[in-house]
This record gives C-alpha cells, structure tokens and sequence, in this order.
C-alpha cells in the first residue's frame, strides 16, 4: 500500500522570503540588488528605496525602513533588543528591526507598508489606498 502521507505544511520560510513577500505585494515595487544585498525599491525611473534588508551585527538578519518622523527613536527606546538605528541611513530617520527573535510579521508588514508611504508617488499611495490590505501570517 502506497504512503498518502499529506505534505508538511508550515515550513518556516527565511526571514528574507517573509520580507520580500510584504514589500512586492506594494504597488509597482520591486528588488534591486545593492551593496551586495536585496533592496525594495518603488518608481522606476526614481528607484526609490524602502526596505533594505541587512544582516548587521555579526550575521543577525535584519531589515531597514524609512520611518515615520519620531519612530525610530520610540521604537528604539521602547525595544532595543528588537530595533536599532542603522548605519548610514539611521540619521535620516530609518528604522533597523532584527529579525531572528519575536517576529511579528504584522509588524512587519505595517513598517514596510508605512516606509513605502513615505516614497511612493501619490497616484501610488491611491491606488494602494483603494485596494484592500494583504493578510499576512504571523
């Protein structure tokens, strides 16, 4: 008798496959790789970029995104195991998040949403603004 065992389901997707997922789902972005590492980028002719995903410190994965203003130091202050200021980009405002310990992938999905807000052309923000939000999966 053959074995119908059903296909694991649940298998843990790395953190860059989670990532990439959140930031494609935007209207017209897409990756670029720079710096040796993928980038999520909006306006092709601009390249505007709005997530970078990073592994600082010792090989921790970890991603970047432009932040809202105040952001980045209240989520740094209130969780600075889980957010730091990046290298380069932190003075402009960017938020570094780790993403190796207690990731919400809600979250996630609302701080590339919001950083991509902050770049995207307005007939882009519309256009997202009218289309119901993706689920995501914690």
């Amino acid at each position: 008798m053959m074995d119908m065992a059903k296909p694991k389901t649940g298998v843990r997707q790395q953190p860059i496959e989670r990532l990439r997922e959140a930031s494609l789902a935007l209207p017209e972005s897409f990756e670029k790789l720079a710096w040796k590492t993928p980038t999520f980028r909006v306006d092709r002719k601009k390249a505007k970029m709005f997530v970078l995903y990073s592994f600082p410190e010792g090989d921790r994965p970890a991603f970047w995104c432009k932040g809202e203003e105040g952001a980045q130091d209240a989520l740094t202050e209130i969780d600075p195991e889980r957010f730091f200021r990046p290298p380069y980009l932190g003075p402009r405002g960017w938020i570094g998040m780790y993403l190796d310990r207690r990731v919400s992938w809600k979250e996630v999905a609302s701080l590339v949403d919001a950083s991509y807000r902050l770049v995207a052309p307005a007939h882009l923000i519309s256009q997202l603004n009218m289309a119901k939000a993706p689920e995501v999966a914690e």
